[in-house]
């Protein structure tokens, strides 16, 4: 049975509508992005307060649609060198990282 072109077009419409919510919202300006970027890398680097003699955080620019992401890395306070991912809630605009992650499982390119 075919459909008639208006519901055709209320389809489309809807999937057009489906596909932007799916889409990360964008900031407004470059400084949006860089007061995110700038929080991200404050929260990471408390979120490893007394682990890193001075970390050094790469902040993904966009992060997720709900998180912002970074690998925080660096040399140990106890001694050699090591990274964490940090995951940072847009929402709680709280940090958490995950495990220490040795330079065997991961190299930052300089």
């Amino acid at each position: 049975m075919p459909f008639s072109p208006s519901l055709k077009a209320a389809g489309l419409a809807l999937l057009g509508l489906a596909a932007c919510a799916t889409t990360p919202a964008l900031a407004s300006s470059d400084g949006a992005w860089a007061d995110f970027a700038r929080n991200v890398e404050k929260a990471c680097k408390a979120a490893v307060t007394g682990t890193y003699v001075k970390p050094r955080v790469i902040v993904d620019p966009y992060g997720s649609e709900r998180f912002g992401l970074a690998i925080v890395t660096g040399k140990l306070k106890a001694g050699g060198t090591a990274s964490h991912i940090c995951v940072y809630d847009k929402q709680t605009q709280k940090a958490e990282v995950g495990s220490e992650l040795g330079p065997d499982l991961l190299k930052i390119a300089r």
